[in-house]
């Protein structure tokens, strides 16, 4: 599942995660975010409707990264004022540890990687953001989703081992707001980065 594999689902139009607008729970949360300033970082963005939304409300210092440079043209073409040099082509792992992203949104990334790279990703979480950052976003939680092929499946108690060493959980909870074919299968995280790696 290099490069290659998510540009080409992008070309075949193969993006059937895709919702078409922002999430409901991630839209709700930007509403209550008042810093414009916070500098936030979408990962494994794709048509990046949360980043739309949150650049219409005036926010100017979001970014956001992908694999696949046929998602990032495709949200260029949609929202042309966005700043090019917010928009990231590479791969999500490669990120500077920069330690100063006030927040992350996670959406629909997560379950998009190898689970083998589950651990890595909360440990990486952990190098960008900032001491006082969060990571905020939706996890499946789905039995009935795929062992071998993306979106994986995943537990509340698998996620509670990968992220506790690195992360304080405020919000770790079924999402109330869910769009009708994702209710009940959704956590809504809110986690604030622990000061001290343990």
């Amino acid at each position: 599942m290099n490069a290659d594999y998510w540009n080409d689902r992008w070309v075949k139009g193969e993006t059937a995660w895709d919702m078409g607008s922002p999430s409901t729970p991630l839209k709700e949360y930007i509403d209550t975010l008042q810093n414009c300033e916070m500098k936030i970082l979408i990962p494994g963005c794709g048509n990046a409707y949360e980043a739309e939304y949150l650049f219409s409300k005036g926010f100017t210092n979001v970014y956001v990264v992908d694999y696949a440079r046929k998602a990032l043209e495709e949200f260029s073409k949609r929202v042309p004022d966005f700043p090019k040099e917010h928009l990231l082509c590479m791969d999500f792992f490669e990120l500077e540890n920069s330690g100063d992203w006030d927040l992350i949104i996670e959406q629909t990334f997560f379950c998009a990687i190898d689970p083998s790279l589950r651990a890595r990703y909360a440990e990486k979480m952990f190098r960008l953001i900032s001491p006082v950052g969060r990571l905020v976003g939706l996890l499946f939680n789905d039995p009935k989703l795929n062992l071998e092929t993306p979106p994986f499946r995943g537990s509340m108690e698998e996620y509670t081992t990968i992220f506790k060493p690195h992360f304080t959980f405020d919000k770790f909870e079924m999402a109330y707001n869910s769009i009708p074919p994702r209710a009940g299968r959704e956590l809504f995280i809110n986690f604030r980065r622990k000061e001290i790696d343990q």
